[in-house]
């Protein structure tokens, strides 16, 4: 299973995947045309002209830490456990459990029949986000109720704010637009640098379209302000970036190259 993996310094990236979605691309991105992706980005078209975006979680191991960031949708073709197995890595060794923020395809493993699904983790969650979830107009949905919430009665829930160490290579960032409390990652290790870009943006197009928003934003206008930023900032700082929703294994840089800014898996 080569290219799972990747090294920032000392700190361990293990690529997993939970299954994927299928849409129309213009249905995701309102402001696109087909054109535009069948002369750009012909390779992330089915035969039906169809978008999969991939449900990505992420293995990290730092500072003696074993750490997941997002659990993936447990849908129908849901495999994030599969995955972990055939990967190394091992759910009960799991120490943390870092959540992006409180979409349904980022926490759909965190209980298994209403049990941790890493019995030894802490899971971390940012305060903005846990509050806007769990608010009472939220609060009734059913990936909360069943994912979310439960975390906090088995007082095995950390809310955090800003940028929280999580190792002393790792640290939280925030990001917010796809939600109001989303958070990124931030790597340093060895004198390297990598980032955890998480649903600050949801497709290699994005890279060059970087305007374009995705439905599902919560505040689409903040969503497209931090995504030029954090864009920006990984172009010029060359950080190996892990995206979970690009095609597996979702590691990569945003480069420029003819005068434009891409995505270049590695």
């Amino acid at each position: 299973m080569p290219g799972y993996s990747a090294k920032v310094g000392n700190v361990e990236l293990v690529s997993l995947t939970d299954g994927e979605g299928a849409g129309p691309p213009t249905a995701v991105f309102a402001a696109s045309t087909i054109e535009q992706w069948r002369e750009d980005y012909p390779e992330l078209l089915d035969a039906n002209e169809m978008i999969h975006p991939r449900y990505g979680s992420l293995a990290i191991r730092s500072a003696g830490k074993l750490i997941v960031v997002d659990t993936g949708l447990n849908g129908p073709d849901g495999k994030l456990l599969d995955e972990m197995k055939e990967k190394g890595v091992d759910s009960s060794a799991v120490d943390l459990v870092v959540l992006s923020h409180l979409h349904p395809d980022h926490v759909g493993w965190n209980l298994t029949d209403g049990s941790p699904t890493f019995p030894n983790a802490r899971y971390i969650v940012s305060r903005a986000d846990y509050e806007f979830w769990t608010s009472p107009a939220m609060a009734e949905s059913d990936h909360v109720k069943g994912q979310v919430l439960p975390l906090k009665d088995l007082n095995i829930l950390d809310l955090v704010d800003g940028e929280y160490n999580v190792t002393d290579e790792l640290t939280t960032f925030p990001t917010p637009g796809h939600t109001p409390g989303h958070i990124s990652l931030v790597i340093s290790s060895g004198g390297e640098k990598g980032f955890v870009l998480a649903d600050v943006a949801h497709s290699p197009a994005q890279a060059h379209y970087t305007d374009w928003n995705p439905g599902f934003d919560n505040d689409p206008d903040t969503a497209q302000k931090t995504r030029h930023a954090v864009l920006d900032r990984l172009e010029e700082d060359g950080s190996l970036v892990s995206a979970g929703h690009f095609p597996a294994p979702g590691f990569g840089r945003f480069v420029r190259t003819g005068g434009r800014r891409v995505w270049q898996g590695v």
